[in-house]
């Protein structure tokens, strides 16, 4: 009787270890997303005018979510595991711009407040910085682009979207008479549309601002109707122009074709469906509106790898694949347009493997303050970094494309 009753009494201390232990968890998991969501911000226009003191600009990248309306792309009832590695990346030395840096230095000097990096599937160096963790959701910016043109790929292969020479128009029929007429879906992934447009950031007067300003104002399908009113400045495939607003009209594409918000079909086909361990949430150009297929998306460091081993992976998810046979390839592969070779692909950027032989086949998304995805499949490396530098482009002391090339240089 004595030995039955002390069991029960060690049994009911384990009980109450457990629960106590699950509630600091719960408690400390709420706290972080309270704190996270009642820290002071900057506005999107501060934002886009490189106008943010760095405290501030931190706070506002990680809660991006509070400056317009968003949608949830929900995970799934899986997580696609990712192990340590049994090689972690450790010392790392390397050259850019004739001087010597390492890994410490490239944290430091280009305000990373998120490392991730895989090899083979496994995680090689998760490090965080700036008040970030594991929890904590970050902005994409135009690493986003790469996932809509993604979403191209998988409508393509679902029959959703018949062909990448169809005309846009097919699709978005009130792109008729405008400047996108006789434009294909493969023209606008590749932004050679020939449409004139102005991508300056800082510039309140650009295209990109004035598409800004709309998202600000909120009015449904007014994006789009400002598309339409460009002028062209060259036939369809002759010019290569970095356009944000043809990724919002590739979003849009993708919408009519499937009939369903892209955030939905991204959390069924990729984010539920491969294993990503977090919701993330996405911007709309109005209240219950459009995904904003060029910027807004905010999610974890470790759904950002998933993502880019799901497209290192061929877009395999179990047995299956849902992405057309060698889409990888041509996503991920420079082009020629209008008689020059362009180091962009289907909306992912390709480095110079000329210059640095080791990204021979390597292809990675971008985003501005110093947002990538860079993806090495030879090497089966996935790079995922998250900045808060101080302008949207321009500021970075050490070239990423340097960085990464030691990466993999380190883990070959």
């Amino acid at each position: 009787m004595i030995s039955l009753t002390a069991a029960r009494v060690r049994g009911s201390t384990i009980m109450k270890k457990f629960l106590i232990a699950g509630f600091v968890l719960f408690a400390l998991a709420y706290t972080s997303a309270h704190a996270q969501t009642a820290e002071e911000i900057g506005t999107v226009r501060q934002i886009y005018d490189g106008a943010l003191y760095p405290d501030i600009a931190v706070r506002t990248f990680r809660n991006i979510d509070r400056l317009f309306p968003t949608r949830t792309v929900k995970h799934g009832n899986h997580v696609y595991p990712l192990p340590r590695a049994e090689r972690p990346l450790q010392k790392l030395e390397f050259q850019s711009g004739g001087k010597r840096y390492d890994l410490y230095d490239y944290l430091a000097l280009n305000r990373v407040s998120g490392l991730l990096v895989l090899k083979n599937g496994r995680i090689a160096c998760e490090h965080y910085e700036l008040g970030n963790d594991e929890h904590t959701r970050w902005m994409s910016m135009s690493v986003v682009k790469s996932i809509t043109s993604t979403l191209v790929g998988v409508a393509l292969k679902d029959g959703y979207i018949h062909s990448l020479d169809d005309p846009v128009t097919l699709y978005l029929p009130s792109l008729k008479r405008s400047g996108y007429d006789g434009v294909t879906v493969r023209n606008v992934l590749q932004m050679a549309s020939g449409v004139k447009w102005d991508e300056t950031y800082t510039n309140p007067a650009s295209d990109r601002r004035h598409m800004l300003e709309l998202q600000l104002a909120g009015k449904p399908e007014s994006i789009l109707q400002f598309m339409s009113t460009l002028p062209r400045a060259g036939e369809p495939g002759s010019i290569w122009n970095y356009n944000t607003g043809e990724t919002f009209l590739a979003g849009e594409l993708v919408h009519a074709a499937v009939k369903r918000p892209l955030a939905k079909y991204l959390s069924e086909r990729i984010w539920g469906n491969y294993g990503m361990e977090s919701d993330a949430t996405w911007w709309l150009e109005s209240a219950d509106g459009q995904e904003i297929g060029g910027s807004g998306l905010s999610a974890t460091l470790r759904d950002y790898g998933r993502f880019g081993l799901f497209f290192l992976n061929a877009g395999a998810v179990g047995s299956n694949t849902i992405l057309p046979e060698g889409w990888v390839g041509e996503a991920g592969s420079s082009k020629v347009i209008g008689g020059k070779k362009i180091n962009y692909g289907y909306m992912w950027w390709i480095p110079d493997a000329a210059a640095n032989p080791v990204h021979q086949g390597a292809f990675y998304a971008s985003g501005i303050f110093g947002q990538s995805i860079y993806i090495h499949p030879a090497e089966k490396v996935v790079i995922v970094v998250w900045s808060a530098r101080p302008k949207p482009t321009g500021t970075d002391t050490i070239n990423d494309e340097d960085f990464f090339a030691a990466v993999v240089g380190a883990l070959h």
